[in-house]
């Protein structure tokens, strides 16, 4: 999905999670961009109505949820996520590791065979970037 959708499809999120109907939702596109429709608007206008979302109270889910591994994965899980954190780094950093480096999507879908290799690339980035590591 190209930027532009992915921004369209906040847009219309923000409106379900607001829960404003058809004519309060055409009346703010009015106010804000002059536009009754999102698809008839520029990228600033797009940045504009999402702002107005944001004040209005809507809150964009950031990242995706914490993984919930099997049983007797937590441990290296866990492990991974404290690196993450250290790191400042995102969950979508660990399965971007994980696809990279086993073609699997996400952290949680690894063995735990795979989990050490993402411990050990996890450990050297850190050494990488002068963090401490384990």
């Amino acid at each position: 999905m190209n930027r532009r959708n992915q921004q369209l499809s906040k847009i219309h999120i923000a409106k379900k999670d607001l829960g404003l109907d058809d004519d309060t939702y055409r009346a703010m596109l009015m106010r804000v961009a002059g536009k009754s429709s999102a698809k008839d608007l520029s990228p600033l206008q797009v940045a504009n109505v999402l702002r107005e979302l944001e004040r209005l109270g809507w809150q964009a889910k950031r990242g995706r949820a914490k993984p919930n591994p099997a049983t007797d994965r937590v441990k290296l899980v866990g492990k991974i996520e404290a690196q993450l954190a250290a790191a400042g780094r995102p969950w979508e950093y660990g399965d971007g590791i994980a696809k990279r480096l086993y073609k699997v999507e996400k952290v949680e879908w690894l063995n735990p065979e795979q989990l050490r290799g993402v411990v050990a690339a996890l450990a050297y980035d850190a050494k990488r970037h002068g963090r401490q590591h384990e």
